[in-house]
């Protein structure tokens, strides 16, 4: 498990839309990310590399393919996951 604090990982709104697409989706192609988030692909891939650092997230490789799934069955994504559910179902 990272060292990273919850300040690193939660530090842009990047990163954070990056977290909210995933956790909706479980798993996505990093092009489909670049799409939704509305970020170029390096700031994707490095906002990713620290995510995969944080093990909330992980990274497959299938060729030149790069899938990257949520990892609900952590601690701390179900908590991220929850902190997303109660913020926007309570911040109308």
């Amino acid at each position: 498990m990272s060292g990273l604090a919850v300040e690193d990982v939660l530090q842009s709104k990047g990163r954070i839309k990056i977290l909210k697409v995933l956790a909706r989706e479980l798993e996505v192609n990093i092009s489909e990310i670049v799409r939704r988030v509305h970020l170029n692909h390096s700031s994707v891939r490095y906002h990713l590399h620290h995510l995969v650092q944080a093990d909330l997230v992980q990274e497959k490789v299938f060729g030149r393919i790069r899938i990257y799934r949520f990892r609900i069955e952590t601690i701390r994504a179900r908590a991220l996951l929850n902190l997303f559910d109660v913020w926007e179902s309570n911040h109308l």
